[in-house]
């Protein structure tokens, strides 16, 4: 991919981002870009569905059901998170391979500081797995 950030899928994803708050906002896209590169290259996800799931945007594997869905948002916390579906072993797999690398919230969330850089590389392997988990768990 380009560096342009892909056009938003629906106004109310769009609308979505512009709500964020400053410093959450480029953190944020930075997620969803790597969320977009990332199906593109990893083999078996296919298109991805932008859509709002709990008025935050979420990224389905609507065509291949090759994953399991990864929501972005603002904690009561603060920062910014990414979240998947509680009933996965997505966060306590990331977790017991990465213990330190992030905050986790349960079996949930990984929570970002905005004043740190995003961790692209760390990042796009849990997003990776996340978008190919149903995959995984059919030849498990």
């Amino acid at each position: 991919m380009t560096n342009a950030e892909p056009a938003f899928q629906t106004p109310s994803v769009a609308a979505a981002f512009a709500a964020f708050p400053e410093p959450a906002r480029p953190h944020l896209l930075g997620l969803r870009r790597l969320i977009l590169e990332t199906a593109t290259q990893t083999p078996g996800v296919g298109a991805l569905q932008e859509v709002l799931k709990w008025g935050q945007p979420a990224y389905l594997t609507e065509q291949s059901k090759s994953g399991s869905t990864i929501r972005l948002g603002v904690p009561k916390t603060g920062g910014v998170a990414l979240y998947t579906h509680c009933q996965t072993t997505l966060i306590s797999d990331f977790r017991a391979i990465l213990p330190d690398a992030f905050r986790y919230e349960g079996n949930r969330a990984i929570l970002l500081d905005t004043g740190e850089p995003l961790q692209e590389d760390r990042l796009r392997m849990f997003i990776a797995s996340a978008l190919t988990y149903h995959l995984r768990k059919r030849v498990s």
